[in-house]
């Protein structure tokens, strides 16, 4: 059997305010003709399917049309499994769910019993080929109840165990549907296993909520023969275990990442042998970071005009002289496909101080985060799914379509 890990879509990314819906388009229409090629028969989405809560229609309309033409007759994908990650919400993920299931689509949103979330998937001749435990990104109400005067170590380890318990049961799950046959199982996370890497841009956003960043690699029972895990976003293997993967992110989140290779995961299976290898995503739009003297920005922006291809350019000015009006100095220099997305004076600061590259800065957030963000200044004892700001949320994503229309308006 063929099976295809993926994760973190992030489907409504935008970056410093461009919108990357042809990227997005792309790389799916690119993922589809892969299905076909290698002949996929069961497609794994380890959470982040959308870059935020209250996804545009847009970025919807993206993620059904796929799940459209996927489960196509003509499509050898006979099963999707879908997992919310911590920027996806489990009830919006959710709701769909009965209808989805009918296509084969298997979603889970919100953590659930572990029985619930374990999966037994059929192959071509209807016998039972895979069991999947399903797990969605695990919040903290899903694994610890606070008491009375715990400190932060004591609900850190509480959180842990919680974890590792909840694999654990799906595990003995799994074992028991398997029933001693020669059949893989898979187990599918969104989750900070200790041991992975972060780099550039993987840690703009939350990237340890929790505990998360505490679970290691004994989290997983032996049972598993193969973790396909979402958060990530580079490309790599936890301790150096072959069966412990994060696939990263498909497109780069922002120029940090944008050097680094991109990558899904083609698995086979013989009996429980699981086998992956790595397939390359191609670069749909080019992300090039220029910095130096203003001298050495010319000469680096010149260099990229002269490729003829469409770039979006991050400018730092590290030069020891004041400049000003810097945006408008880079701007003016650069041509043809050359867009300047972002520029960051690093003199800014007095002698003495340094600017701080990771900083976050009000540009690099969606406006769904903004909000999401001052709903929780606002509300602080309320849950992010709490049922209560779902009218706010209703009411702030009618006004945001709204507003994303009338600017589609004017652009065209």
């Amino acid at each position: 059997m063929n099976i295809l890990h993926t994760s973190d879509w992030h489907l409504g990314h935008s970056l410093y305010g461009r919108r990357r819906y042809g990227e997005f388009q792309a790389f799916l229409s690119w993922l589809l003709e892969l299905i076909h090629k290698e002949h996929v028969e069961v497609l794994l989405l380890a959470g982040d399917v959308f870059d935020s809560a209250l996804p545009g229609t847009q970025a919807q309309a993206l993620y059904y049309g796929f799940l459209r033409d996927v489960s196509a007759p003509s499509c050898p994908c006979r099963h999707v499994v879908v997992i919310a990650g911590n920027h996806d919400s489990p009830t919006f993920l959710d709701a769909p769910g009965g209808l989805l299931s009918a296509m084969h689509i298997h979603v889970v949103g919100r953590a659930r019993e572990p029985e619930e979330e374990t999966l037994v998937l059929r192959g071509p001749d209807g016998d039972d080929a895979l069991i999947v435990c399903a797990v969605p990104f695990l919040r903290d109400r899903d694994l610890y109840r606070a008491g009375d005067g715990d400190s932060v170590e004591t609900r850190d380890l509480r959180m842990a165990e919680g974890m590792r318990e909840h694999y654990l049961r799906a595990s003995l799950e799994a074992e028991r549907l398997r029933a001693g046959r020669d059949m893989p199982v898979l187990a599918m996370g969104h989750l900070f296993a200790a041991g992975g890497a972060v780099f550039g841009d993987d840690n703009v956003r939350d990237i340890c909520v929790g505990s998360l960043g505490q679970v290691n690699a004994g989290v997983f029972p032996p049972t598993f023969d193969y973790v396909a895990l979402g958060h990530l976003h580079a490309a790599q293997k936890v301790h150096g275990e072959e069966r412990l993967r994060y696939c990263g992110s498909p497109l780069p989140m922002g120029f940090d990442e944008a050097a680094r290779p991109r990558e899904v995961r083609l698995l086979s299976t013989e009996g429980r042998t699981v086998r992956s290898r790595a397939v390359p995503v191609p670069r749909f739009q080019r992300l090039e970071r220029v910095e130096g003297t203003l001298e050495e920005i010319e000469a680096g922006l010149a260099a990229l005009s002269g490729s003829g291809e469409s770039v979006w350019a991050e400018v730092a000015y590290t030069g020891a002289e004041a400049a000003a009006n810097l945006r408008e100095r880079v701007e003016d220099m650069a041509r043809g496909p050359v867009e300047i997305l972002r520029v960051r004076n690093m003199r800014l600061l007095p002698e003495g101080m340094q600017a701080d590259p990771e900083q976050e800065s009000l540009e690099e957030l969606s406006v769904e985060e903004v909000f999401e963000r001052r709903l929780k200044e606002a509300f602080p004892d309320r849950d992010a799914d709490d049922a209560t700001l779902a009218p706010l949320r209703a009411l702030f994503q009618e006004a945001a379509a709204a507003a994303r229309e009338k600017e589609q308006t004017c652009a065209s």
